[in-house]
C-alpha cells in the first residue's frame, strides 16, 4: 500500500505538474522557432451547424468582416439536419462568398466534414464554430504560421468569459491548458487543435471518418503522423463564455473525454510510443489524464488503509486529502465560495474534471456511437 500510495501520487503529479514542466524545459532548450512572414494564400472556411438560426447571422456577419482579402476568403457553411431555418438564412444571406452545403439528416459534424472536404479549392481550410466570435485579425495570423512550410495546422487562441465562481474556475483551468499548449508548441507540436478557431492546409487533410468525436484532434493528429507540425497562435484568438451551470460543464467535458476514448480505440497506435511522432505528448497531455481519477481513488484507499494502521504521517496526509475534496465540493455546493476563494474554485474544477472522466469511460462503453451532440439554446458547444 505504501508503494501503491507513492507511486500514484507520482504519476498524478506528472500529469498535472511534471509534464507542464518538461514542456517548459524542452522549450526553453531545444526551441523550435516559426518562420512566419506576411503569407494570404486563399482560405476556404468552413462551419458545420446544426439547429444554429439564432447564432448564424451574427456569426456569418462575423467571418465577413475578417480581415483578409474579400477575394481569398470563402465561407462554406455545412447544415447537419437542420429543421429550424438555418439553412435558409445561409442561403439568403446578402453575400456572394458564403456557399451552403445541406443534408437532410442529422450525420455529425465528422461526417460533413469529410462530405463538403472534397468540394474545397482554397490553400487552407479554416475550422470553426458557430456560437464563438472570432477576432478580425485570425485568418491573418493563422496563415502566417502556415507560411512556414514545416507546418501543416495552426490552432488559435480561445478566450473565456466568466461571470460566476464556477465559470472562473473553469477558466483557470482552461488557462493552464493553454499555457500547456503554448510550451508543445515551442518544442514541436500539439497534440490537438482549438475546435472554435484552428486552420490546416487542404492538401494536408487526411479522409476524416463519420462518427468521430474529437475532429479537432483527428485532423491535427492525422497531419502531424504526415510530418507536419501542428502549432498554437495565439495572435489568433476566439471569443466564448464559460458556462456557469456546473451540470453542462461537466456534460460537456464528459462527452469530449469520451471522444479521447474513442481515439484510442479506434486509432489504438496513439498509445504506442514511437507508431506515432506524437505518442510521447499524448501520453503526458491526454492519456494519463484519463487515468488520474482511477489514481486518485487509489491514493485516497491507499492513505486511509496507511492511516488506519497509527502512521501519524498518513494520518496527516489524510486530512489534507480529505479537506481538498471538502472544498471541491463546497465549491460545488455553494458557488458564491469559490467565487471569494481561489483554493475552493481551483479544488472544485479539479474535481469535476476528474469526476468526468471517470464518467467518461463509463458513457463511452455504454454507447461507444455517441457522436451526435445534443443542445439547447443555453448551453456551451465548445470542443
Amino acid at each position: 500500500m505504501n508503494i501503491a500510495f507513492w507511486l500514484a501520487l507520482g504519476v498524478v503529479a506528472f500529469t498535472y505538474l511534471g509534464y507542464p514542466a518538461a514542456m517548459a524545459l524542452l522549450a526553453r532548450l531545444r526551441p523550435r522557432p516559426l518562420r512566419m512572414s506576411a503569407h494570404m494564400p486563399s482560405i476556404d472556411v468552413l462551419l458545420v451547424v446544426h439547429n444554429g438560426a439564432q447564432q448564424l447571422p451574427a456569426k456569418l456577419a462575423n467571418l465577413l468582416a475578417l480581415d483578409y482579402p474579400p477575394e481569398l476568403l470563402r465561407i462554406n457553411v455545412v447544415c447537419d439536419g437542420c429543421d429550424d431555418g438555418t439553412e435558409a438564412i445561409a442561403r439568403q444571406y446578402p453575400s456572394d462568398r458564403i456557399r451552403v452545403f445541406a443534408f437532410a439528416e442529422r450525420r455529425g459534424k465528422s461526417a460533413c466534414i469529410g462530405s463538403a472536404l472534397p468540394s474545397l479549392t482554397a490553400d487552407l481550410v479554416l475550422f470553426n464554430d458557430v456560437r464563438q466570435r472570432i477576432d478580425p485579425g485570425a485568418a491573418t495570423a493563422l496563415a502566417a504560421a502556415l507560411s512556414d512550410p514545416r507546418v501543416g495546422a495552426a490552432s488559435g487562441e480561445l478566450m473565456l468569459e466568466a461571470d460566476n465562481g464556477y465559470g472562473r474556475g473553469v477558466d483557470a483551468y482552461w488557462r493552464y491548458e493553454k499555457m500547456i499548449r503554448r510550451m508543445e508548441s515551442a518544442s514541436g507540436s500539439l497534440v490537438g487543435a482549438t475546435g472554435a478557431l484552428y486552420a490546416a492546409r487542404r492538401q494536408a487533410i487526411a479522409p476524416v471518418p463519420p462518427g468521430v468525436v474529437l475532429d479537432d484532434m483527428w485532423i491535427p493528429l492525422s497531419i502531424a503522423e504526415a510530418g507536419y507540425r501542428v502549432v498554437f497562435v495565439p495572435q489568433a484568438l476566439a471569443y466564448d463564455r464559460a458556462t456557469a451551470d456546473a451540470v453542462d460543464e461537466e456534460r460537456r467535458k464528459r462527452r469530449t473525454l469520451a471522444g479521447n476514448y474513442q481515439l484510442l480505440h479506434r486509432w489504438p497506435r496513439l498509445a504506442i510510443p514511437g507508431a506515432h511522432p506524437l505518442a510521447w505528448r499524448l501520453w503526458g497531455h491526454k492519456w494519463l489524464r484519463l487515468l488520474a481519477p482511477w489514481l486518485l481513488l487509489l491514493i485516497l484507499l491507499a492513505n486511509l488503509w496507511l492511516a488506519l494502521r497509527g502512521s501519524g504521517f498518513y494520518q496527516y496526509l489524510l486530512v489534507l486529502q480529505l479537506l481538498a475534496y471538502a472544498a471541491a465540493v463546497i465549491g460545488r455546493c455553494w458557488p458564491g465560495a469559490a467565487t471569494r476563494l481561489l483554493p475552493v474554485r481551483l479544488a472544485s474544477a479539479f474535481l469535476s474534471l476528474n469526476t468526468s472522466a471517470m464518467l467518461a469511460l463509463m458513457d463511452y462503453l455504454k454507447n461507444p456511437h455517441a457522436h451526435l451532440w445534443q443542445t439547447t439554446r443555453l448551453e456551451d458547444v465548445r470542443r
